[in-house]
């Protein structure tokens, strides 16, 4: 038996996920919500979907039984919350929320309602994550010591675009989000791999300098004046994890991850990623294993890969024979990581079984970027992150 779902937000990223949905065998029927007229009739349109609720009120109380949330940020937690209290399972884009108390009320929902939820993080499916992931449970990296994440993207880099899509006329006062705020790109690459939680962290901000005046107190609701922020933080497991996220950088937009352990060490950035032996044996690059664009047929037959315009994104290490086939061909974005997400959530519903990124997962790869951007307003104080547990999963 197949799970209906509605997707509730239909503007540019969620074009990367209703093909997926709507291919998916395990779901029944699909419908599309959004308050924005114009933005559901084209989506209808484009799509071929006659199901359609104008607003997330209507999706609760229809009979659906999952709701898919790809809307503002600000919104992720509130409307999580709603749907699961109306017996919806949810699916929601990254972050899970923008304070603490919220998140909270999320997870306390899940354990409420018993329904499923699942956090869209991305990096979870990367390929360096997946990689560092096995070799990690195989016990090649010893004791990890310490590990860093980092999401650097300008805002020269469609930011503002995005910003001005999200907010609408009034933009500007969402646009200057604390960095540590959308924290987990780069803090679940790093607790993807190992499945610590984070205990302590000392964060530091960057005032920003540019001239269009967004991180400026009084013009977004933050009152948030910092660009770039650094945090350092201590695991559960004692090792040492920093954090950068920075939204004013001379660099191409990146996200990417680095972990060290007693054993062995795995390093990626811009020269590529190598598998690092402290016995001395040669070390090994991993370029041709983690760079995504390859097509379903030649991850399993280990043909050349595709050109840039390849519909489907894998890389050697993903697991594509647990996809559905229906996914072939179909988009399969941020390393690709697309299709999984998609096919992880809709098992979850119809096993009732939580995914890897759970309500509780999810908690612990957002609460410390909070955390995080409170201590960098009080200059770097060392502040404790409250945990809720890691949960069922």
């Amino acid at each position: 038996m197949g799970v209906s779902i509605a997707m509730v937000g239909c503007g540019a990223f969620a074009q990367c996920f209703i093909p997926l949905f709507k291919a998916h065998p395990l779901v029944s029927d699909i419908a599309l919500c959004d308050v924005n007229k114009d933005k559901l009739r084209d989506n209808v349109e484009r799509f071929g979907i006659d199901r359609t609720y104008p607003s997330l009120d209507e999706v609760c109380a229809s009979d659906v039984d999952a709701a898919v949330i790809i809307t503002q940020n600000w919104l992720h937690a509130p409307q999580a919350i709603q749907a699961l209290r109306a017996g919806k399972h949810v699916y929601s884009a990254v972050p899970a929320g923008t304070t603490i108390e919220e998140i909270t009320e999320l997870v306390r929902t899940v354990e409420q309602t018993g329904c499923i939820y699942m956090m869209g993080e991305t990096s979870y499916y990367r390929p360096e994550v997946v990689y560092c992931r096995k070799r990690y449970r195989a016990g090649d990296f010893g004791r990890i010591v310490y590990g860093e994440g980092h999401y650097y993207h300008d805002y020269d880099h469609a930011l503002y675009d995005v910003m001005k899509w999200r907010g609408g006329k009034d933009w500007r006062k969402y646009a200057a989000l604390p960095p540590m705020y959308y924290p987990t790109h780069s803090i679940g690459a790093v607790l993807g791999v190992t499945d610590t939680h984070l205990t302590h962290v000392s964060c530091l901000g960057q005032v920003d300098q540019h001239d269009d005046g967004l991180f400026k107190v009084g013009v977004n609701i933050w009152d948030n004046t910092f660009s770039n922020e650094t945090a350092l933080f201590r695991a559960s497991d004692e090792s040492a994890v920093r954090i950068n996220e920075f939204r004013r950088i001379g660099r191409p937009s990146r996200e990417s991850m680095s972990l060290w352990g007693t054993e062995a060490s795995f390093e990626y950035n811009s020269a590529g990623a190598m598998w690092l032996r402290k016995d001395g044996t040669p070390n090994e690059r991993l370029d041709d294993q983690l760079e995504p664009g390859l097509s379903r047929e030649q991850v399993t037959g280990g043909m050349e890969k595709l050109g840039t315009d390849a519909a489907e994104n894998f890389a050697q290490v993903h697991e594509v024979d647990r996809l559905p086939r229906e996914f072939a061909g179909l988009p399969n974005g941020h390393g690709g990581s697309h299709q999984f997400l998609a096919d992880d959530f809709v098992k979850a519903c119809v096993s009732g079984e939580h995914p890897p990124v759970s309500a509780w997962r999810a908690a612990r790869y957002t609460i410390p970027g909070l955390v995080a951007h409170e201590s960098s307003q009080r200059g770097g104080e060392l502040l404790e992150i409250p945990d809720g547990g890691a949960g069922p999963c």
